[in-house]
């Protein structure tokens, strides 16, 4: 896996799944201590909420039956915004699963992160691409093991309709644009289907969409230095991925299927396109690992929950490249990062870098992780397995979310705003001004 550098400001929120926060009553930060005047509850703090929180609540079950430390996870949807504040405050967790590489500096920044151990550090020597400790590490110092992952860049199709229309997965980009011209011709009605829409975070799916094609035409470099700040928006490798992006989103004949015009994609919910894909009444759409979630809530034109599989009701590709045999994908990650040094804490921290907890995590479902001792076959869906083998591979090209290593007034603001004028009509080379502005905000 290609290693990439790590930005050491700004953050924002992944669209990762999160339903409702979990609070978990009776438990104060820091834990409670044993005779030893060592801390045997260990309080981690996080924005996974919902079924996922709970999950990752019972992957600690057995640690705690072997090692008598009690873990206790409470999940906070505004974690984001809140978690630089209350450390700061002096109200730390002793743990924090950190989104974004960005807001780890930020919490750095503090002078309260306490540094990796050893035993940590020479995990994710052994379990994780360069990269990922690169991401972990601030100003060359490391601090944060990753947990689990998610792969950007899927899109989503109906097995059964594209045999009925006799096509089949693209190999590259200019394929897929074939694809998409086909569909359209043979059914009369615009393939894709997208929404942008997202509260105060609206945009965001477009930015996945400009990432995944910077990363595939110009290459990891350019796609690092892009992410780091030293190539403008306005460089001509940014533009030529909302050309291309254009071809598909800005086609009223290629969008918005089941939902209207091209404008619609701004008042589509990002997460209803999910029905659609179901239902049959949109082709293809954009989206990460995560849409799998979605799915499983709607139905199809039968009225059952859609299988997910190669010969099921919807399954999902790797947006090409430009070559076929071209393997590259964006993604976000999680970042175990330690406010105490405690003996307790020090074992949890140890536990959480290995691939026995990766295993664990995988196992109870929703979860891949880029752990390479890691099992993939443990995942909860063929889906899910193959995107877990994806991230694992060596040969895989993978970029972090590139909005996520930008400045917060950049990645969560600008480009998210951006997005959306550019859905509205505003002329290309005004919103690639217009972003890049954001980085003097």
């Amino acid at each position: 896996m290609t290693a990439l550098r790590s930005r050491r400001h700004g953050y924002i929120a992944l669209g990762l799944t999160a339903i409702a926060a979990v609070t978990l009553a009776g438990c104060a930060e820091g834990g409670d201590s044993g005779d030893s005047g060592e801390s045997k509850t260990v309080q981690i703090s996080g924005g996974i909420t919902g079924s996922e929180a709970d999950n990752l609540q019972k992957s600690f079950d057995q640690f705690t039956k072997d090692t008598g430390v009690k873990v206790v996870y409470t999940g906070d949807k505004g974690f984001e915004g809140n978690i630089v504040t209350k450390v700061a405050g002096g109200s730390a967790p002793d743990i924090a699963i950190v989104p974004q590489p960005g807001l780890l500096a930020s919490l750095v920044g503090t002078g309260e992160v306490k540094e990796g151990t050893k035993e940590v550090e020479a995990n994710v020597d052994k379990y994780w691409a360069p990269a990922w400790k690169e991401y972990g590490s601030v100003d060359g110092t490391f601090y944060s093991a990753p947990m689990l992952a998610n792969v950007k860049g899927y899109i989503y199709y109906s097995p059964k309709s594209f045999q009925e229309w006799g096509v089949e997965v693209p190999k590259t980009w200019d394929e897929l644009l074939t694809l998409t011209q086909t569909i359209q011709e043979k059914t009369g009605a615009p393939p894709w289907c997208a929404g942008f829409s997202s509260g105060d975070a609206s945009g965001w799916p477009g930015t996945d969409w400009i990432e995944d094609l910077v990363l595939r035409q110009a290459g990891v470099d350019t796609y690092n230095s892009w992410a780091a700040g030293d190539v403008p928006f306005t460089d001509p490798a940014i533009a030529s991925a909302f050309d291309s992006a254009g071809e598909i989103l800005l086609n009223p004949q290629y969008v918005n299927a089941g939902f209207g015009d091209v404008k619609s994609i701004n008042s589509t919910a990002f997460g209803d396109v999910a029905a659609k894909i179901a239902d049959g009444s949109c082709a293809l759409t954009h989206q990460a690992t995560f849409l799998t979630a979605n799915l499983l809530t709607v139905k199809t034109a039968d009225g059952a929950t859609p299988t997910i599989a190669p010969d099921g009701d919807v399954y999902a590709f790797v947006m090409p490249g430009e070559k076929e045999g071209d393997v590259s994908v964006s993604g976000g990650g999680e970042f175990v990062t330690a406010f105490s040094d405690d003996a307790n804490t020090q074992k949890v921290l140890e536990f959480m870098s290995t691939p026995e907890f990766a295993d664990t995590r995988v196992k109870l479902g929703g979860a891949i992780s880029a752990n390479t001792g890691a099992d993939p076959s443990l995942a909860s869906s063929e889906f899910l397995t193959e995107a877990m083998t994806l991230i694992q591979d060596p040969d895989t090209t993978f970029g972090f979310d590139a909005s996520d290593m930008m400045p917060a007034s950049v990645g969560s603001g600008s480009f998210w705003r951006g997005m959306v004028d550019w859905i509205d009509g505003k002329p290309t080379t005004q919103v690639l001004s217009d972003i890049q502005a954001g980085y003097q905000d």
